[in-house]
Protein backbone atom coordinates (compact mmCIF):
# COMPACT_ATOMS: atom_id res chain seq x y z
CA UNK A 1 0.00 0.00 0.00
CA UNK A 2 1.29 3.30 -1.19
CA UNK A 3 2.54 5.91 2.01
CA UNK A 4 2.22 8.62 0.11
CA UNK A 5 -0.66 10.88 1.04
CA UNK A 6 -3.60 11.74 -1.51
CA UNK A 7 -4.21 14.86 -3.44
CA UNK A 8 -5.87 17.41 -1.74
CA UNK A 9 -8.88 17.86 -3.84
CA UNK A 10 -8.84 21.14 -2.96
CA UNK A 11 -5.77 21.63 -4.60
CA UNK A 12 -5.16 19.27 -6.98
CA UNK A 13 -6.08 22.03 -9.94
CA UNK A 14 -2.15 23.66 -9.21
CA UNK A 15 -0.33 20.38 -10.09
CA UNK A 16 1.53 20.32 -13.40
CA UNK A 17 2.44 16.32 -12.80
CA UNK A 18 2.84 14.53 -15.59
CA UNK A 19 3.40 17.47 -17.94
CA UNK A 20 7.13 18.05 -20.05
CA UNK A 21 8.23 21.24 -19.94
CA UNK A 22 10.86 23.22 -21.63
CA UNK A 23 12.64 26.58 -19.58
CA UNK A 24 15.05 28.79 -21.65
CA UNK A 25 17.43 30.62 -19.60
CA UNK A 26 17.56 28.04 -16.41
CA UNK A 27 21.31 28.08 -15.53
CA UNK A 28 20.56 29.96 -12.40
CA UNK A 29 17.90 32.62 -11.03
CA UNK A 30 14.49 32.36 -11.86
CA UNK A 31 14.28 29.73 -15.03
CA UNK A 32 16.72 27.30 -12.31
CA UNK A 33 13.94 27.71 -9.57
CA UNK A 34 11.06 26.74 -12.44
CA UNK A 35 12.75 23.67 -13.08
CA UNK A 36 13.34 22.86 -9.39
CA UNK A 37 9.67 23.72 -8.90
CA UNK A 38 8.60 21.74 -11.86
CA UNK A 39 10.37 18.56 -10.78
CA UNK A 40 9.38 18.39 -7.64
CA UNK A 41 5.45 18.56 -9.26
CA UNK A 42 6.32 15.67 -11.35
CA UNK A 43 7.06 17.53 -14.82
CA UNK A 44 9.82 16.29 -16.96
CA UNK A 45 11.84 19.49 -17.34
CA UNK A 46 14.27 20.69 -20.07
CA UNK A 47 16.91 23.11 -19.22
CA UNK A 48 18.45 24.68 -21.57
CA UNK A 49 21.56 27.53 -21.89
CA UNK A 50 24.24 28.90 -24.20
CA UNK A 51 26.58 26.41 -22.52
CA UNK A 52 26.19 23.27 -21.74
CA UNK A 53 28.28 23.33 -18.84
CA UNK A 54 25.98 26.03 -17.05
CA UNK A 55 23.18 23.39 -16.86
CA UNK A 56 24.82 20.38 -16.39
CA UNK A 57 25.17 21.15 -12.83
CA UNK A 58 21.14 21.63 -13.04
CA UNK A 59 19.83 19.07 -14.25
CA UNK A 60 21.74 16.77 -12.39
CA UNK A 61 20.95 18.21 -8.84
CA UNK A 62 17.50 17.41 -9.68
CA UNK A 63 17.97 13.89 -10.91
CA UNK A 64 19.82 12.78 -8.03
CA UNK A 65 17.30 14.60 -5.93
CA UNK A 66 13.96 12.84 -4.94
CA UNK A 67 12.22 14.65 -7.07
CA UNK A 68 9.75 13.03 -9.04
CA UNK A 69 10.50 15.01 -12.27
CA UNK A 70 13.40 13.98 -14.64
CA UNK A 71 15.46 16.84 -16.15
CA UNK A 72 17.60 17.36 -19.35
CA UNK A 73 20.30 19.64 -20.03
CA UNK A 74 20.74 20.61 -23.02
CA UNK A 75 22.64 23.88 -24.90
CA UNK A 76 20.68 26.14 -26.47
CA UNK A 77 21.01 30.01 -28.16
CA UNK A 78 17.62 31.03 -28.28
CA UNK A 79 18.86 33.59 -31.07
CA UNK A 80 19.94 30.65 -32.81
CA UNK A 81 16.53 29.11 -35.25
CA UNK A 82 18.31 25.81 -35.90
CA UNK A 83 19.63 25.67 -32.09
CA UNK A 84 15.73 26.07 -31.16
CA UNK A 85 14.44 23.75 -33.47
CA UNK A 86 16.94 20.91 -32.51
CA UNK A 87 15.95 21.85 -28.71
CA UNK A 88 12.58 21.56 -29.32
CA UNK A 89 12.76 18.35 -31.37
CA UNK A 90 15.31 16.40 -28.81
CA UNK A 91 12.65 17.00 -25.97
CA UNK A 92 10.19 15.53 -27.91
CA UNK A 93 12.30 13.00 -28.74
CA UNK A 94 12.68 12.09 -24.83
CA UNK A 95 9.95 12.68 -23.25
CA UNK A 96 7.16 12.11 -25.95
CA UNK A 97 5.67 15.36 -26.02
CA UNK A 98 5.92 19.24 -24.96
CA UNK A 99 3.26 20.97 -22.71
CA UNK A 100 4.54 23.92 -21.23
CA UNK A 101 7.08 26.58 -22.95
CA UNK A 102 8.74 28.80 -20.72
CA UNK A 103 10.06 31.91 -22.23
CA UNK A 104 12.43 32.94 -19.85
CA UNK A 105 15.83 33.40 -21.34
CA UNK A 106 16.59 37.44 -21.18
CA UNK A 107 19.51 39.47 -21.05
CA UNK A 108 20.41 43.23 -20.30
CA UNK A 109 22.90 46.31 -20.07
CA UNK A 110 23.12 49.75 -18.67
CA UNK A 111 23.46 52.34 -21.45
CA UNK A 112 22.18 55.75 -21.84
CA UNK A 113 19.99 55.39 -25.17
CA UNK A 114 22.82 57.76 -27.12
CA UNK A 115 25.86 55.41 -26.02
CA UNK A 116 24.20 52.22 -27.33
CA UNK A 117 25.57 50.41 -30.38
CA UNK A 118 23.65 49.14 -33.14
CA UNK A 119 25.20 45.33 -32.29
CA UNK A 120 24.45 46.24 -28.40
CA UNK A 121 20.52 46.79 -29.44
CA UNK A 122 20.61 43.89 -31.97
CA UNK A 123 21.88 41.84 -29.37
CA UNK A 124 19.22 42.95 -26.29
CA UNK A 125 16.40 42.88 -28.81
CA UNK A 126 17.90 39.07 -30.22
CA UNK A 127 17.67 37.47 -26.75
CA UNK A 128 14.93 38.85 -25.29
CA UNK A 129 12.41 39.44 -28.57
CA UNK A 130 13.45 37.21 -31.01
CA UNK A 131 14.43 34.36 -28.81
CA UNK A 132 10.69 34.07 -27.39
CA UNK A 133 9.52 34.12 -31.54
CA UNK A 134 11.76 31.53 -32.27
CA UNK A 135 10.94 29.04 -29.28
CA UNK A 136 7.60 29.82 -28.86
CA UNK A 137 7.31 29.39 -32.99
CA UNK A 138 9.51 26.01 -33.10
CA UNK A 139 7.24 24.33 -30.27
CA UNK A 140 3.88 25.74 -31.96
CA UNK A 141 2.69 22.05 -33.25
CA UNK A 142 3.81 20.39 -30.05
CA UNK A 143 2.03 22.71 -27.83
CA UNK A 144 -1.29 22.59 -29.88
CA UNK A 145 -1.47 18.86 -29.74
CA UNK A 146 -3.48 18.33 -26.91
CA UNK A 147 -3.31 21.52 -26.08
CA UNK A 148 -0.59 23.56 -24.04
CA UNK A 149 0.96 26.35 -22.06
CA UNK A 150 3.38 29.59 -23.22
CA UNK A 151 4.65 31.59 -20.36
CA UNK A 152 6.32 34.42 -21.59
CA UNK A 153 8.79 36.66 -18.98
CA UNK A 154 8.57 40.56 -19.65
CA UNK A 155 9.86 42.88 -17.19
CA UNK A 156 8.75 46.24 -15.02
CA UNK A 157 10.97 47.36 -17.68
CA UNK A 158 8.89 47.12 -19.85
CA UNK A 159 5.33 47.86 -18.75
CA UNK A 160 6.41 51.80 -17.85
CA UNK A 161 10.11 51.93 -19.39
CA UNK A 162 13.46 52.03 -17.65
CA UNK A 163 16.04 54.72 -17.81
CA UNK A 164 19.19 52.87 -19.01
CA UNK A 165 17.71 50.01 -20.33
CA UNK A 166 15.99 51.32 -23.36
CA UNK A 167 16.51 48.08 -25.61
CA UNK A 168 16.12 45.84 -22.38
CA UNK A 169 12.43 47.75 -21.78
CA UNK A 170 11.46 47.90 -25.66
CA UNK A 171 11.90 44.22 -25.98
CA UNK A 172 9.80 43.55 -23.20
CA UNK A 173 7.14 45.92 -23.94
CA UNK A 174 7.38 43.90 -27.54
CA UNK A 175 6.92 40.23 -25.52
CA UNK A 176 3.71 41.69 -23.34
CA UNK A 177 2.16 42.96 -26.71
CA UNK A 178 2.74 39.24 -28.05
CA UNK A 179 1.41 37.64 -25.48
CA UNK A 180 -1.97 39.40 -25.61
CA UNK A 181 -1.81 38.50 -29.68
CA UNK A 182 -1.08 35.51 -29.83
CA UNK A 183 -2.84 34.06 -26.63
CA UNK A 184 -6.20 35.88 -28.76
CA UNK A 185 -4.86 33.72 -31.89
CA UNK A 186 -3.90 30.34 -30.41
CA UNK A 187 -6.89 29.91 -28.14
CA UNK A 188 -9.22 28.01 -30.20
CA UNK A 189 -6.10 25.92 -30.34
CA UNK A 190 -6.71 24.88 -26.67
CA UNK A 191 -3.63 26.82 -26.32
CA UNK A 192 -2.93 29.53 -23.37
CA UNK A 193 -0.54 32.10 -23.73
CA UNK A 194 0.60 34.61 -20.77
CA UNK A 195 3.51 36.43 -19.28
CA UNK A 196 5.40 37.44 -16.21
CA UNK A 197 6.57 40.95 -15.35
CA UNK A 198 9.01 40.66 -12.06
CA UNK A 199 10.19 43.42 -10.38
CA UNK A 200 13.51 42.84 -8.75
CA UNK A 201 14.13 39.75 -7.78
CA UNK A 202 16.58 38.44 -5.74
CA UNK A 203 19.07 36.48 -8.28
CA UNK A 204 22.35 35.68 -7.58
CA UNK A 205 23.02 38.50 -9.93
CA UNK A 206 20.56 40.89 -8.22
CA UNK A 207 22.38 39.85 -4.82
CA UNK A 208 25.99 40.77 -6.57
CA UNK A 209 24.74 43.98 -7.77
CA UNK A 210 22.31 45.43 -4.74
CA UNK A 211 23.44 43.20 -2.09
CA UNK A 212 20.64 41.94 -1.07
CA UNK A 213 19.94 37.92 -0.46
CA UNK A 214 17.13 35.69 -0.66
CA UNK A 215 17.88 34.60 2.87
CA UNK A 216 16.93 38.46 3.97
CA UNK A 217 13.94 38.14 2.52
CA UNK A 218 10.36 37.58 4.64
CA UNK A 219 7.72 36.29 2.23
CA UNK A 220 5.28 37.45 4.75
CA UNK A 221 6.67 41.17 4.74
CA UNK A 222 4.11 43.00 2.28
CA UNK A 223 6.07 46.30 2.36
CA UNK A 224 8.95 45.19 -0.12
CA UNK A 225 9.98 46.17 -3.41
CA UNK A 226 12.44 42.47 -4.01
CA UNK A 227 10.68 39.24 -4.10
CA UNK A 228 12.03 35.52 -4.24
CA UNK A 229 13.11 33.39 -7.27
CA UNK A 230 10.31 30.78 -5.26
CA UNK A 231 7.48 33.49 -5.22
CA UNK A 232 8.12 33.62 -9.25
CA UNK A 233 8.15 30.12 -9.52
CA UNK A 234 4.93 29.99 -7.85
CA UNK A 235 3.24 32.70 -9.93
CA UNK A 236 4.48 30.07 -13.33
CA UNK A 237 3.13 27.15 -11.59
CA UNK A 238 -0.10 28.62 -11.18
CA UNK A 239 0.32 29.99 -15.10
CA UNK A 240 1.13 26.28 -16.17
CA UNK A 241 -1.48 24.19 -14.29
CA UNK A 242 -5.74 23.90 -14.66
CA UNK A 243 -6.12 26.39 -11.98
CA UNK A 244 -5.12 29.14 -14.38
CA UNK A 245 -7.65 27.70 -17.32
CA UNK A 246 -9.37 30.96 -17.20
CA UNK A 247 -6.09 33.21 -17.51
CA UNK A 248 -5.39 34.10 -20.97
CA UNK A 249 -3.35 36.56 -22.43
CA UNK A 250 -2.36 38.20 -19.45
CA UNK A 251 0.81 39.55 -17.83
CA UNK A 252 1.15 39.75 -14.17
CA UNK A 253 3.18 42.04 -12.38
CA UNK A 254 5.18 41.01 -9.50
CA UNK A 255 6.57 43.92 -8.38
CA UNK A 256 5.84 44.06 -4.24
CA UNK A 257 4.23 47.59 -3.59
CA UNK A 258 4.16 49.81 -7.11
CA UNK A 259 6.11 52.62 -7.19
CA UNK A 260 4.14 55.47 -6.83
CA UNK A 261 4.89 59.16 -7.92
CA UNK A 262 4.67 61.68 -5.26
CA UNK A 263 5.00 64.48 -7.61
CA UNK A 264 1.07 65.50 -7.01
CA UNK A 265 1.88 69.14 -9.46
CA UNK A 266 0.11 68.88 -12.76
Amino acid sequence: MSTRPETDTSTAQFSVDGDVAIITGSSSGIGKGIAKRFAADGVDVVVCSREQANVDPVAEAINDSERPGEALALECDVTDREAVEALVEATVERFGGLDVLVNNAGASFMADFDDISPNGWKTIVDINLHGTYHCTHAAEAYLKDGGGSVINFASVAGQRGSPLMSPYGAAKAAVVNLTTTLSYEWAHDDVRVNCIAPGFVATPGVESQMGVSAENIDREEVARRIGTVDEIADITQFLASPAASYVVGETITAQGVPQLSEDREI
